[in-house]
């Protein structure tokens, strides 16, 4: 981790509550359970996780979207705490979100100025600096000549045109960390790696933090310092980026990067030697590691009933899975 800590997240638990045929309770749904870690100013992290693993829900609480269950955040030293629109404004401020559908997040009915003016406004920023604000946000996504876009709206631009505008605006605070959920999942593949590259080179510029959610693995070591491996709502391993490309130690985290496609064309006959089975509900998970029944490695008798504590079998190197655990 480098630089001074910007978050701090120790055991985290978000749980939604479920109801069912009229039912005033019937259990909960653990989104998140038991999540636990730092991120330094300036640094970029990666939550790789399959659908369903806790990725979204994780960065919702982060904002103060969804109500936490347990356990405790911090951003720059200060507790976040409390759900309502007084209480979380100063977090907000300082927390822009790049969201994963660029046309949905844009409303249709405000021209580009309008929809980068409405955050300075909510956020009470001086009338006098909006006009920089949003010239120099829109400089940034290099979306030049300035004045060109300013009165067009969402549907006059390309997909990655959008999704340009969409970082502006989650850049237009000058904030010092960034959120993007799946933000390139939604455009064409020539357009990713220059999105990726756009968010990579304004946090370098700004030393911004930035946690970048993604299911697809491929990406990640170009973009990021640190990863974190998802699965049923726990962080099941972190390390260094390249760490986890060629020592990963989780059998889930093998899994991901067996299922990687192979652009070979001599492999293009080759199984790839997935695990079979569904991830676990999040209603009633499995007791002991909740990978454990689609795990080829598991061992009888632990795995399938004590849930592993986080091991550093390398230094900086945090896995959850008793094969590392110490005689």
């Amino acid at each position: 981790m480098s630089g001074e800590t910007l978050i701090s997240v120790k055991d985290l638990r978000t749980w939604f509550e479920l109801k069912r045929f009229g039912l005033l309770h019937a259990g909960y749904v653990r989104a998140l359970d038991g999540v636990s870690f730092d991120l330094g100013e300036g640094e970029t992290v990666t939550i790789v996780g399959e659908s369903g693993s806790g990725k979204t829900t994780l960065l919702r609480t982060l904002l103060g979207l969804a109500q936490t269950t347990g356990g405790v955040m911090h951003f720059g030293g200060r507790e976040i705490k409390g759900h309502t629109v007084k209480d979380l404004s100063w977090l907000r401020s300082e927390v822009g979100f790049v969201q994963q559908d660029p046309y949905g997040a844009l409303p249709p009915f405000m021209n580009i100025r309008k929809i980068l003016t409405e955050p300075l406004i909510i956020n009470k920023v001086d009338k006098t600096k909006h006009e920089e604000r949003i010239r120099e946000a829109l400089q940034e996504v290099r979306l030049t000549p300035v004045d060109d876009f300013l009165p067009k709206y969402p549907h006059m631009l390309s997909g990655g045109q959008q999704q340009r505008i969409v970082i502006a605006r989650a850049i237009v605070l000058r904030p010092r960390l960034i959120v993007a959920d799946e933000p390139v999942s939604m455009l064409d593949a020539s357009m990713r790696v220059e999105i990726l590259e756009l968010i990579r080179r304004i946090q370098q510029t700004h030393n911004i933090g930035v946690i970048y959610i993604t299911h697809d693995l491929s990406s990640v070591r170009y973009f990021s310092e640190r990863v974190f491996i998802m699965y049923a709502a726990k962080l099941v391993e972190k390390t260094d980026v390249n760490e986890v490309v060629e020592n990963p130690l989780h059998p889930y985290t093998r899994t991901l990067l067996n299922a990687i496609p192979d652009p070979d064309a001599e492999n293009a006959g080759r199984f790839k030697d997935v695990p079979p089975g569904e991830p676990p509900s999040l209603i009633s998970p499995p007791k002991g590691c909740r990978f454990h029944p689609r795990c080829p490695e598991f061992i009888k008798g632990l795995c399938d009933s004590e849930e592993p504590p986080e091991f550093e079998p390398n230094p900086g190197h945090f896995v959850e899975c008793w094969l590392y655990r110490q005689e």
